[in-house]
């Protein structure tokens, strides 16, 4: 709490910048680096400031808020939507490891309790021909995440709106992502259906942060957007899940929609987004969770395949 000491000269015993002192968050995800100090919550908890540094420059601190992933529908149905990704660098993270959704603008602490709510994922649907669960949102300070939206039952219309959406499914459009609106933006679209004929109504894939949910197409489900990264080192910790970019960690990946699982070729599921995104059911598929500590939406479901599974 001191910071620099002069300890050459010691009648003057010249100080420098003294820093933040805080507490909270889960100690098997903490971690001290150099001089930056991480803090994880994977549930509902209290950020408590005790002391502030001397300086300004001192009292800044970046985050990363992820909300609760939406879960998938069922029966040949859309993607869940990934919860919002929110994400700040104002202490000079690495640029190729650091999302380029990241803003310069931090959050200033004063000596305070700072309450950090976690969404929980929407939870998965209990039967045939329903569509997916909204998941929950999550927030620091001024900065909340949206909830992703659930992902459209067969033929059920447009799939709600969310921080990333969900995927539509058959005739129906996937939801509109980013809501509401911030910039830089929090998610993205999901997917439309595809409704060719009898045999082959599929479900789009749900919104990402990193891009929107592929729309569907015959025999097969529309693949969920990719999460968006950060750093894996001290700041995503053991959360998020492997991605293209080595040496980072994925959020909020887009759930894949599923298929009508019969016809020739055989009827495949779309995958999810790196991010913790499901992959939706299909003949060829199994339909799988959203990953823990993500904010990846859910894999959608079909009537033959296992049912529609949450969001992250």
């Amino acid at each position: 709490t001191q910071g620099w000491v002069n300890v050459l000269d010691s009648t003057s015993n010249v100080r420098g910048a003294t820093f933040i002192v805080a507490t909270g968050g889960t100690p098997a995800c903490g971690l001290t680096s150099g001089d930056y100090k991480y803090h994880t919550f994977t549930g509902p908890g209290t950020f408590c400031v005790s002391a502030i540094g001397n300086t300004p420059a001192c009292n800044v601190v970046d985050y990363l808020v992820v909300a609760g992933g939406g879960s998938g529908g069922t029966n040949n149905a859309g993607g869940g939507g990934a919860g919002g990704f929110r994400l700040s660098n104002a202490t000079g993270m690495s640029a190729p490891l650091t999302s380029p959704l990241a803003t310069p603008t931090a959050i200033t602490v004063t000596a305070s309790p700072y309450p950090i709510v976690v969404g929980g994922g929407g939870a998965a649907v209990p039967g045939p021909a329903l569509p997916g669960n909204v998941g929950n949102p999550a927030s620091f300070s001024t900065i909340t995440s949206a909830a992703g939206s659930g992902g459209r039952k067969s033929n059920g219309g447009a799939a709600d709106d969310g921080g990333s959406a969900g995927g539509g499914s058959g005739t129906g459009t996937g939801g509109s992502g980013n809501t509401p609106p911030v910039s830089p933006p929090q998610g993205n679209d999901g997917g439309d259906g595809y409704d060719g004929t009898a045999l082959s109504t599929n479900g789009g894939g749900g919104g990402g942060a990193g891009a929107a949910g592929s729309t569907a197409g015959p025999f097969q489900g529309g693949d969920g957007g990719i999460g968006s990264f950060v750093l894996q080192t001290g700041f995503a910790g053991c959360n998020g899940t492997p991605g293209p970019t080595p040496s980072t960690r994925y959020f909020a990946g887009g759930g894949g929609g599923s298929t009508q699982p019969s016809g020739t070729p055989p009827a495949t599921g779309g995958t999810g987004g790196a991010g913790g995104g499901g992959t939706g059911g299909g003949l060829n598929s199994v339909t799988t969770d959203a990953g823990v500590n993500t904010g990846g939406g859910g894999g959608a479901g079909t009537p033959e395949a296992p049912p529609a599974t949450s969001g992250g």
